[in-house]
């Protein structure tokens, strides 16, 4: 082994290590500061009911936080099967494709989630661009960026043909599009804002941003396919 490449391997675990605390003391502070909110859907989650639980923001965000040892045991167990047959990155491909799945159904889920009107009331839509920012506030600013920032984040991880921030964006535009239409077709009683699509793809290319350097490329070996073995030694 090349002794200017031996450090490589423990750094990167460092990293990730790293990386992995930080990842567990942001959702403990976050659950701190919401903890209020959350418990009060807290007895309808853990009495298994549907009614004040999933059909509210604070009860979906709690089970998402409940579950989140369960998502890191699914990744690791994708992880482990993936390195037995010798498939490359595996640990990466694994996390990349819990985490955007675990990190986007959530949100998706509350932005399809059914007003007092749904089915009544018409579908409404707001095609002037940046006149609702005004009327969404800091919060709601913020939750709309969330809605895809898992998306943004880990899919250049999983997948060498996003590893592009304008393709990010694109990605994230015409997600964020199609849950809207969904919202106007389903006669949900929401607001089909282009201004939602503007925020939910700048939150993708803000996360893709954050992710970049531990983009895949195309220069890579593919990850999903397993490592040739070595040849004999003559």
């Amino acid at each position: 082994m090349n002794r200017s490449e031996s450090p490589s391997a423990p750094s990167r675990r460092t990293r990730r290590i790293v990386l992995l605390s930080l990842a567990i003391l942001g959702a403990a502070c976050a659950a701190f500061v919401v903890r209020r909110p959350l418990m009060m859907a807290a007895p309808r989650c853990l009495a298994g009911r549907w009614h004040g639980c999933y059909d509210t923001e604070n009860g979906v965000v709690l089970m998402t936080l409940v579950g989140l040892p369960l998502a890191a045991l699914a990744a690791w167990s994708l992880s482990s099967r993936r390195r037995a047959v010798g498939v490359a990155s595996a640990g990466r491909m694994s996390l990349a494709e819990v985490g955007l799945a675990y990190g986007t159904a959530p949100f998706v889920w509350l932005t399809l989630m059914p007003g007092p009107g749904a089915g009544i009331v018409a579908g409404r839509v707001s095609l002037v661009p940046l006149r609702d920012l005004v009327t969404m506030g800091p919060l709601g600013i913020g939750g709309n960026l969330l809605v895809f920032a898992a998306l943004g984040f880990f899919a250049p991880l999983r997948f060498a043909a996003l590893a592009s921030v304008p393709r990010v964006l694109a990605l994230g535009a015409a997600c964020s599009a199609l849950v809207e239409t969904a919202q106007y077709v389903l006669r949900l009683d929401r607001v089909s804002s282009v201004d939602d699509v503007l925020v939910n793809a700048t939150g993708a290319a803000l996360a893709a941003l954050a992710s970049r350097r531990w983009w895949r490329t195309t220069a890579e070996p593919a990850a999903d396919q397993p490592r040739p073995a070595p040849a004999p030694a003559g």
